[in-house]
Parts: structure tokens; C-alpha cells; sequence
């Protein structure tokens, strides 16, 4: 592939943990805005789930991922299925991953053995273990023990007995990581990934899992909104550093995606997100947070755009209705690699959309239940055109600690979001409109479920077992050492 052909050479996403909050994400990405999406949506509204739909391209009924892995979790995204790295690297491509990971990283599960030939990150998300400068958390978590005597009573949400690990490839090379600086690592560990792979005239994947939205890093600033705005910031000046590099080495062949992987968390209270104009009001009289864990927009529409000097058109913005599904055949696409056989994908080659030939999506779209209500990663929120039905609806817990109860609709609760994006009012079930759109509905969730109970499935291993913690040194407390 010279440099003149029109195949990506080069593939950046950018990714991460929760959205920025709809009111911040001009500032959050005026850094690399180019075409930006404004009904882009994550592929389940909690971070595992979503983030094995990116790297496959697949629902969670088909990949076998439906909720969380744990720290303890000896198993991950299913070993058949295969993922965006492992495409790539078949096609010649040089992939790295950098961040959070969140898939399994016991064994085989590791990102070395998924398809990327360079991993630095931590394995989970960043508040699942101790650090000896927390960073901001809602409640707040201690810090990990330094003696051995009889460990306190932390929080029920915090992970006092174990320091969060810090990987180069195969290695721990930090336990507990130092959170002030891992953003700094990040981006040097991206600019030496993009230099070498230009230098060796290899085109490059660089999968990015930033966690700054998730709850704030350790940050300058006073606790509250102002550590959410630092966590910002900061990010800003990474996904900066990562796109100066790219312009200075591989600027006309490389495609930059930046997207998030759920809603704001909302019991995080002032450390979380804003949802918007996605406020969910239909849910918030009835009980609860509308955002994460959620099938409202609040817990799936996330920001999104795409960069690319030449090639994806400028200052432009778009109204498909697309997803993170549609990362993995698209790319794979522009790679002129090939999907994998016998097995079907949820996702689009959406490049018209991103080379501004087209305004068309999706039609429909699925948002698999993510905790509140109803089996995790079953299909009873369907998105068609501009309508969303519920068959099934329930709230997260909110900053105030109430949570609202699972309710199941039959026939189901219908908007029109293009008149009621704050989802507040269902259309009347006697009404000529939904009459209308209720068989369409009805006939396009029966077939994806056909679909997936014909096509080449997976189920992932939840089994959780002490052994597969993360720890370099299991006869210090909490794991403790810095092998640099």
C-alpha cells in the first residue's frame, strides 16, 4: 500500500470511560473536532459490554459479554471471537492498545493475546483498586494500607486490599499505580508507539481506553465539579499531544475516531457527566438516574467524531444514526482487510457517512438492558428511525441514592425522539402514530432475535476465583511493589 492509495493506512479510537458530559464536550473535543456526530451511540450503557462490541463489531448476545468483568474474573471476551486487532495485525498492521481494557486479563484474556502486539494500561477501571494518592471518588476510597496491621473498613465500593496494577505487555511495572501520572505515561507511550510503527513504514492501530470521565484521575483542583473539569482538561491535552504526533508523522493516511463507551454515572454526583438535553424525564418521575446502566439516550449516546485531512470533511455535522458497532466493519473496510467468516455483525461500513457522501445509518439500533432491569445484554429497547420503544425500563442509582424499580411493558412505552429527545411523554397507544410504528417495531425485534439464534455465538466465563488477581507480589499487603 503506497501512500497515495486511499485505504487507511493507520487507525486511531480514541475511547473513553463515560461520556464527557454534553455540555462540556465542545471543550472536550474542539481539539480534533473535524466531523462530529450528534446520534452516535455505545453499544450497551456499561463499560465491558461496550467495549467488546467495539473490538467486535457484535452485540453482546453474540460476543458472550453482557455486564462487567471483576477483578477477580479468570475469564474475558470469549477466545472465538475474534477481534479488531487481530484482523489488522492478519493484514499487516502493527496494533498497540493503551488504557483501560476491561476485557479479561487472566491468561489468554490479555490484550497481548487479542490482537495487540503492544498493551500498556491497567486492566479494569481505575477506582477497582487502591492507590496511595486516590483520586477523586464519590464516596471517597482510603488509600492503600503501607503495614501489615488489621486492615480498615472502607467504603463498600472501594478495593482497599488490592493496589490497581499498571501493565507493559505481560508485566506489572507498577502496583498501585501513581495516579497523577499516568496520563503523562499515556501520551508517551502513544507518541513512541506512533513514532516507531511510522519510522519501520508499518501502518498502525492504536486503540486508546482513557478513563478520565469514569470518576476524575488524581487532578489540581478542588474536589467537585472543578476535579471533573481538571479530568477534562487534561484529557484534552493527551488526545492533543496524540494528534500533533499523528500530523507530524502519518497525517494523510491516518483516521482518528474518538467516542466514549456509556452515559454519565450518575450516583458519582458532581464528579459525573451531564446528560444534556438527554434528561430522561419520563424515568426521573418515576425513580432514579436515567444515565448508565440505562437503555435512555442519558446511558448510550455519547459524543463522537472523526478525523481525517483530506479525507473526512470539515467542520460538518451529522445526524446518522450510528454506533460503535459500526467502528469494526468500518475499519476493517478501510483497511481493505477482511471480516471474519461464519458469523454475523451488528455494525455498518459507515464510510460515506464519515466522508460525508451520506446521512444514512442505521435504521434500527438495539440497546441491550446494562443492570436496571430485565437479563443482562437482552434486547428489549429497540431504536427505529426516530421512534424508541421499551419493553422494559428501570433507573440507576442517583447522586441521591434512590434508584427506580424494573418495569416491564407489554405493549411497550413508545417516543418520538425527534420531537421528545428528553424522552418525557410516550406517544398514546391509540394514537394513528403509534399504531403505526408498533408492528414495525415488533417485526424488526423478532428478527435480530432469529438472527442471533442462527448465527455462530459466544458466552463469556464469569468465573471469578482469588487466583486471577492481578498482583506482582502476592506476600506484600495489597500486592504493593514498583518494578520500574
Amino acid at each position: 500500500m503506497t501512500q497515495g492509495e486511499q485505504a487507511a493506512r493507520s487507525v486511531q479510537v480514541l475511547y473513553r470511560s463515560c461520556k464527557c458530559g454534553w455540555k462540556a464536550a465542545g471543550r472536550c473535543l474542539d481539539l480534533i473536532y473535524e466531523n462530529w456526530f450528534v446520534d452516535f451511540h455505545a453499544a450497551a450503557s456499561t463499560c465491558s459490554p461496550s467495549r467488546a462490541s467495539l473490538l467486535t463489531g457484535r452485540l453482546g448476545l453474540r460476543n458472550g459479554v453482557t455486564h462487567n468483568f471483576a477483578v477477580t474474573s479468570v475469564g474475558g471476551l470469549p477466545l472465538n471471537e475474534t477481534t479488531l486487532g487481530e484482523v489488522l495485525q492478519q493484514a499487516g498492521y502493527v496494533t498497540g492498545m493503551i488504557g483501560k481494557w476491561h476485557l479479561g486479563h487472566h491468561g489468554s484474556y490479555h490484550p497481548n493475546f487479542r490482537g495487540f502486539d503492544y498493551y500498556f494500561g491497567i486492566p479494569y477501571s481505575h477506582d477497582m483498586g487502591c492507590t496511595d494518592d486516590p483520586g477523586y471518588n464519590h464516596p471517597p476510597c482510603p488509600a492503600c494500607p503501607l503495614g501489615k496491621g488489621p486492615l480498615r473498613h472502607p467504603e463498600r465500593e472501594c478495593y482497599t486490599h488490592l493496589a490497581l496494577p499498571l501493565y507493559e505487555n505481560l508485566r506489572i511495572v507498577e502496583q498501585p499505580v501513581i495516579l497523577n501520572s499516568l496520563a503523562q505515561k499515556y501520551a508517551e507511550k502513544a507518541t513512541q508507539f506512533i513514532q516507531h510503527a511510522s519510522a519501520a513504514g508499518r501502518p498502525f492501530l492504536l486503540y486508546v481506553g482513557l478513563a478520565h470521565t469514569h470518576v476524575p484521575l488524581s487532578a489540581p483542583g478542588p474536589p467537585g465539579r472543578g476535579a471533573y473539569g481538571a479530568g477534562l482538561r487534561e484529557m484534552d491535552s493527551l488526545v492533543g499531544r496524540i494528534k500533533d504526533t499523528v500530523d507530524r508523522t502519518a497525517k494523510e493516511n491516518t483516521l482518528l475516531w474518538f467516542t466514549g463507551d456509556n452515559g454519565p454515572w450518575a450516583q458519582k454526583c458532581e464528579l459525573a457527566g451531564s446528560v444534556g438535553p438527554f434528561t430522561g424525564s419520563w424515568q426521573t418521575h418515576q425513580g432514579g438516574s436515567p444515565a448508565k446502566q440505562t437503555t435512555w439516550e442519558a446511558g448510550h449516546r455519547v459524543p463522537a467524531l472523526a478525523y481525517w485531512p483530506s479525507r473526512v470533511p470539515i467542520n460538518v455535522t451529522s445526524t446518522a444514526l450510528l454506533s460503535v458497532l459500526d467502528i469494526f466493519p468500518t475499519v476493517v473496510a478501510l483497511a481493505q482487510a477482511n471480516l471474519p467468516l461464519r458469523r454475523h455483525f451488528d455494525g455498518l461500513d459507515v464510510s460515506e457517512v464519515l466522508f460525508g457522501g451520506s446521512q444514512t445509518g442505521h435504521r434500527v439500533l438495539f440497546h441491550p438492558n446494562s443492570g436496571v432491569a430485565g437479563d443482562y445484554g437482552a434486547l428489549q429497547t429497540v431504536r427505529l428511525e426516530h421512534h424508541k420503544a421499551f419493553y422494559a425500563t428501570g433507573g440507576a442509582r442517583g447522586c441521591d441514592g434512590s434508584v427506580g424499580p424494573a418495569q416491564y411493558h407489554e405493549p411497550p412505552l413508545i417516543f418520538n425522539l425527534e420531537d421528545d429527545v428528553a424522552e418525557g411523554l410516550p406517544l398514546e397507544r391509540g394514537s394513528v402514530e403509534y399504531q403505526a410504528v408498533l408492528p414495525e417495531v415488533r417485526k424488526v425485534l423478532a428478527d435480530v432475535l432469529q438472527d442471533i439464534a442462527a448465527d455462530n455465538t459466544s458466552r463469556a466465563d464469569y468465573t471469578q476465583d482469588p487466583s486471577g488477581t492481578p498482583c506482582c507480589d502476592p506476600h506484600r499487603i495489597a500486592c504493593r511493589c514498583q518494578t520500574g
